[in-house]
């Protein structure tokens, strides 16, 4: 995505420095984005990125720094000045009210009227809406209720909405990390629609593929510090990758095949349920790292859920270690030795407005407790380890979830369920939201915990992670298993052609 941009900066921030209890976040960081561009903005979490943008959209003011736009020095006291200033800002967490509509969310303090005050129109507020989402490719009654949505479909709701304030500065802080390749497609051309001579987009993504795909320009920062800015074309991956981290981290690796025969910990026969789910098989072998691939849909959540309890299932039987058990919950799947990390970590991981040592010693407080007396000391100490091994950015353990960045929160709910210890571990999108550096660091962790004889399912929606991980890859489409690839005879394009139907032959590699 590349376009034509003039000289004249559309917003300028010089030596923006923002301060928290404890922490440093932006160090004197500078950032110009100029008409025409999509001008994308990298680094690891914690390094300032989302901060930044936070302080151009008015939800912090900086603690020091000048900030232009169009040439003038300004102040943005708040989100509304912002917005009036003509900068929309796609939060990387949603920020959607479950209980309305979509149209009603849209449209949220600037409803519709029809030319009388308190006379409302949803009929002005649903044809708008339609407008703005057969803008962004979505199909969609402006009267869903957006709590029923999936993640995805509530994504693009919230790129509408961003659309729908007719903005010059369009920020888009992790906009696809819950898009399907079609709506991140869908997404592409309306950033390309979007980008005209006096508007541009500053673009927040951990996928380098994206970023090389839609910048014109790339900034990198650290440590809350400014690295490198560069025109994306003079720019390799590698070379993306080395100013955000500091060091090189080689790709394109694949598993190791596992040696020997491995016992069978988990065998899953004819699971279905009411919704989605058509007698779907497969098995989990010690130290394995199963990996479960496929389009948004496809079933690959709606399985774990019904394997844990969370979600009834109508039919199916379920072994662990040998033996038939009964999941209703997902209780009962941690008695079981089986833990599940939930997708949407703000939502069904953590407790938000708790610390980090609650949240990482909730699901082992029964272990570390006698009687009602709990073992403080020893959710502290398990806490401060996970926080060190998972390399949290924290000013401390007594840090409230929600004021972790979306990668460090991530951290912290993968750190509590390595800390109970369980045998047969479910990570649903481990790294959504992570920045590469970190996801490296995961995934050696996750091959570590294999080689301990810890037997691992990875769902993701990024084919390479997959390949990266997965002895055995289960491809989903539609409800179904399609087919199980053994990592060595696996590519994108085998494992694309089970994920659409296109090959529904079931390939069972023992």
């Amino acid at each position: 995505m590349t376009s034509e941009s003039s000289t004249a900066p559309l917003l300028q921030a010089e030596g923006i420095t923002k301060r928290f209890p404890g922490v440093l976040a932006l160090d004197g960081v500078q950032f110009t984005l100029r008409p025409g561009e999509v001008h994308s903005l990298v680094g690891e979490n914690g390094a300032g990125k989302s901060t930044l943008m936070k302080v151009l959209g008015g939800i912090h003011q900086p603690d020091d720094g000048i900030i232009r736009l169009a040439g003038e020095e300004t102040t943005i006291s708040g989100p509304l000045d912002a917005q009036a200033k003509g900068i929309s800002i796609i939060h990387q967490e949603l920020n959607l009210m479950p209980d309305l509509t979509v149209a009603q969310n849209i449209f949220f303090g600037r409803e519709q009227y029809n030319g009388i005050r308190f006379n409302l129109s949803p009929s002005k507020m649903r044809q708008a809406t339609d407008e703005l989402l057969e803008r962004v490719g979505l199909h969609l009654d402006p009267d869903a209720k957006v709590g029923d949505l999936t993640v995805a479909t509530q994504q693009m709701v919230e790129i509408a909405k961003a659309l729908s304030f007719d903005a010059k500065i369009l920020i888009m802080d992790e906009p696809t990390a819950a898009l399907t390749d079609r709506e991140t497609e869908a997404l592409f051309a309306v950033m390309e629609d979007f980008v005209k001579e006096d508007t541009a987009i500053v673009y927040i993504s951990h996928r380098m593929n994206e970023i090389k795909r839609v910048s014109d320009t790339i900034t990198v920062m650290r440590d809350g510090q400014w690295i490198a800015t560069s025109p994306a074309q003079d720019l390799s991956i590698d070379d993306i990758i080395e100013q955000m981290v500091g060091r090189r981290i080689e790709s394109n690796l694949r598993p190791e095949p596992l040696e020997g025969e491995r016992e069978t910990v988990l065998r899953v026969e004819g699971l279905s349920t009411k919704d989605l789910l058509k007698g779907v098989s497969f098995d989990l072998r010690r130290g394995e790292i199963l990996g479960f691939a496929g389009l948004v849909g496809a079933g690959r959540t709606e399985t774990a859920r019904a394997l844990i309890g969370a979600d009834p299932h109508t039919s199916g039987r379920i072994e662990v270690e040998g033996k038939e058990v009964r999941i209703a919950t997902p209780e009962q799947a941690v008695k079981h030795s089986i833990a599940y990390l939930s997708e949407d970590r703000k939502r069904y991981g953590l407790l938000l407005d708790k610390d980090l040592v609650e949240n990482t010693a909730l699901p082992s407080y029964r272990t570390w407790s006698r009687g009602i007396i709990v073992d403080d000391s020893k959710a502290a100490s398990t806490t401060e380890t996970y926080v060190g091994r998972l390399r949290v950015k924290t000013p401390s353990i007594q840090q409230l979830a929600r004021n972790l960045s979306g990668g460090n929160q991530q951290k912290v709910v993968i750190g509590k369920w390595l800390a109970r210890d369980c045998d047969i571990l479910i990570f649903d999108e481990p790294t959504r939201g992570i920045d590469v550096g970190a996801k490296d660091e995961i995934y050696d962790l996750l091959n570590a915990l294999a080689a301990q004889g810890k037997s691992i399912i990875v769902i993701s929606s990024e084919i390479p992670e997959v390949l990266r991980l997965a002895h055995r890859i289960v491809v989903m489409w539609e409800g179904r298993v399609t087919g199980t690839l053994m990592n060595e005879e696996a590519t994108q394009n085998s494992i694309m052609a089970l994920a659409t139907g296109q090959a529904a032959q079931t390939k069972e590699s023992k």
